[in-house]
């Protein structure tokens, strides 16, 4: 992850963490957006950033994905981040590094998705925790999701029940 937590590093910073990390393998890129830049409505610096990370993925043939952190932004400034992101030719606009104060909200997503259009993808990420939550965000527009409940999520759309209590997935017993 390039610029984490804030986006605050420099452009020629994301620049070099970009190229290093795919020096050493990535094959795809998740960039904080520079979160004071855009909130300060220094859109250039935002422009610059997503450009210089998004350009360095290109010549390698990597993928980027700009992580707007959607709940730390008003509905104008999330626009305005998805709209730098698609101008800047971003692969995804995704909505957290799942380290801010909040995650994935079927709002954002639909938002996010209206501003790209369908030829960017959108990821959901953050605060995903079971299969409806998944199917709603899909419905919203995500292309992606990322979920540390993962297992659980893959449980539950194949039926698997869930334990309310502990929210763990209650074990056959062997009697």
């Amino acid at each position: 992850m390039v610029g984490f937590p804030l986006g605050a590093t420099t452009t020629d910073v994301k620049q070099y963490e970009t190229r290093r990390v795919i020096y050493d393998g990535a094959t795809e890129v998740d960039m904080v957006i520079n979160v004071g830049a855009l909130k300060s409505g220094d859109l250039a610096v935002v422009e610059r950033d997503i450009a210089a990370v998004v350009s360095a993925c290109k010549d390698c043939g990597v993928l980027s994905k700009v992580i707007i952190e959607a709940a730390l932004l008003t509905d104008d400034e999330k626009v305005s981040a998805c709209a730098l992101s698609k101008a800047a030719g971003a692969d995804y606009v995704k909505t957290s590094t799942g380290f801010g104060p909040g995650g994935a909200t079927v709002a954002d997503v639909e938002l996010m998705r209206r501003v790209v259009g369908p030829d960017i993808g959108v990821k959901a990420a953050g605060g995903v925790r079971d299969y409806e939550a998944l199917k709603n965000l899909v419905s919203a527009g995500a292309s992606r999701v990322g979920a540390s409940a993962g297992v659980k999520i893959v449980q539950e759309s194949k039926g698997g029940a869930q334990s309310s209590a502990t929210g763990a997935i209650p074990q056959k017993s062997a009697y």
